[in-house]
């Protein structure tokens, strides 16, 4: 993919800002997980928003604003005017937010999520393979931290499923044991958590019961080429071919 569409950028903001429903929200996560230039799109979007973030203050919202905002989005769905109630009058838009909230799906939007929910990546229609093995990543508590998906194709993807707080002068990094003999390698190197797209050497192809690891290592990853950090969780392949 090498670019990304107004339709999709649009679809990023709306899932940032939080203005999307769960089900677009499942599809959506679909797609980040499967394309890396979404997924760095959204890492910078995340980043760019958190000033405002940090800057906001906390207003109680007034008298009727949930039956107005209602009003408005209807109004938007149906591609015309709604009356809002006499008690209800307009919400102001916030001055940077250019477009009604929670846009709905249509056309190359709604066609690239449902598009890659069955298999198809937005960028040409490519078949997306499926993983050779799957290992779910736990802590010491055995609590679920994240799932690397192998391909055997010197591919494999990893997907936090749990808050994870990366200092600045740390990395986070993606190892497996393919064979005692070859040791631990390392699949990747992360700075956030967002889904990510690991490529690496040639490995040989995954096994059930093979380890996967990800440990938090000095900025940039570890400096002796294997684990050296303190272990965000651990867990072992199993088969899905």
């Amino acid at each position: 993919m090498t670019g990304l569409s107004d339709d999709i950028r649009d679809l990023a903001s709306d899932y940032v800002l939080g203005l999307m429903p769960e089900g677009e929200m499942r599809l959506f996560e679909e797609l980040i997980q499967r394309d890396p230039e979404l997924a760095r799109h959204m890492g910078d979007l995340r980043d760019s928003l958190l000033p405002l973030d940090l800057s906001a203050t906390p207003r109680d919202l007034s008298e009727g604003f949930a039956e107005s905002t209602r009003a408005l989005v209807q109004a938007d769905v149906a591609e015309g005017p709604a009356a809002p109630g006499p008690a209800s009058p307009a919400p102001q838009r916030p001055a940077n937010i250019t477009r009604p909230p929670t846009r709905r799906m249509t056309g190359l939007a709604a066609a690239a999520l449902v598009g890659i929910a069955i298999g198809f990546g937005a960028g040409g229609l490519r078949p997306q393979p499926e993983p050779q093995v799957i290992a779910v990543l736990l802590d010491d508590q055995g609590v679920p931290q994240a799932v690397v998906e192998d391909y055997g194709n010197d591919t494999a993807t990893v997907r936090f499923v749990a808050q994870i707080d990366v200092p600045a002068d740390r990395s986070l990094q993606v190892w497996t044991l393919p064979t005692p003999e070859i040791g631990a390698t390392s699949l990747g190197v992360l700075d956030r958590t967002a889904p990510t797209r690991l490529t690496f050497d040639d490995l040989p192809g995954p096994m059930a019961q093979q380890l996967y690891e990800v440990t938090l290592e000095p900025a940039g990853g570890s400096p002796t080429g294997r684990p050296t950090g303190p272990i965000i969780g651990k867990g072992y392949a199993a088969p899905q071919v």
